[in-house]
């Protein structure tokens, strides 16, 4: 499965942190395109977080939401209250300076690969831009390990590479719109160290990518993770991968990974 001049292998930041959790799975889950065994409790936060979120984009653009709301208690809940901690953001601006747009689409390519982010809103004006994620699930994720994660890394690093903004001049910012007691935020500002520092793992990961798929073309999988990684314990391939000893033993109390939980894979 290797790109050619006509076609570039299209990767979103899930793909990446995938590549990077465990290559295996990657090979699984987008070169084979296997799927997980349905689980209908995450099935439905995955149906309430999407419509959150298209709640929140239909507003932005100025349609109705009240069917949203009058449908299920719990939007109008995190709706309410998002609105009580921060009305700036809902605040539709409409002078010529201020750029807004909800699923604001951007892609860069870097190698034979194109890559693609989604913000759920970007706010920008002459000065500096912001993207804003929504996210509803109810415990925010330790900030460090979030700031790690490629959601985060890739987002701030496509906008500077694709825009005229300096890197300082850009943030991001996580809303947990369900956390507990009153929504939450988690905010990243971004800088050109860190940016340096981005393209370079982005290269690594890419070039590695490459000789990955050129192995595996010649009937080599993907490597796997030692055997005793963390990275088994909540994997739905363990099975076929041989390692179900250890999701055996680890699977009673396990928080899903923020990777996992309301994105939607390209």
């Amino acid at each position: 499965m290797l790109t050619t001049h006509t076609q570039l292998l299209r990767l979103s930041q899930g793909h990446l942190n995938l590549l990077a959790t465990c290559p295996r799975k990657f090979q699984h889950t987008y070169l084979e395109k296997l799927n997980s065994p349905a689980d209908s409790e995450h099935e439905e936060k995955q149906i309430l977080g999407s419509r959150f979120h298209l709640l929140m984009q239909q507003r932005e653009m100025g349609l109705p939401i009240n069917n949203f709301l009058e449908a299920d208690s719990r939007l109008q809940t995190w709706m309410s209250a998002f609105a009580s901690v921060a009305p700036e953001i809902l605040t539709l601006k409409t002078d010529s300076q201020t750029f807004r747009e909800s699923e604001h689409y951007r892609t860069l390519q870097v190698q034979d690969y194109l890559l693609i982010v989604i913000y759920d809103l970007l706010i920008a004006d002459y000065q500096q831009a912001q993207i804003l994620d929504w996210k509803t699930y109810p415990q925010p994720p330790d900030k460090r390990k979030l700031g790690l994660n490629w959601q985060t890394r890739l987002y701030m690093y496509v906008l500077a590479e694709t825009s005229e903004y300096l890197p300082e001049n850009i943030s991001m910012t996580y809303w947990f719109v369900q956390s507990e007691g009153k929504p939450q935020n988690i905010q990243f500002n971004y800088n050109p160290a860190q940016h340096t520092k981005t393209a370079k793992k982005l290269d690594q990961l890419l070039n590695q990518l490459t000789i990955w798929l050129k192995n595996y073309q010649n009937g080599k999988l993907f490597p796997q993770v030692p055997e005793n990684s963390q990275a088994c314990k909540y994997c739905h391939f363990a099975q076929r991968c041989e390692r179900i000893a250890v999701i055996e033993t680890a699977m009673s109390n396990v928080t899903p990974d923020i990777d996992t939980i309301e994105e939607v894979s390209l």
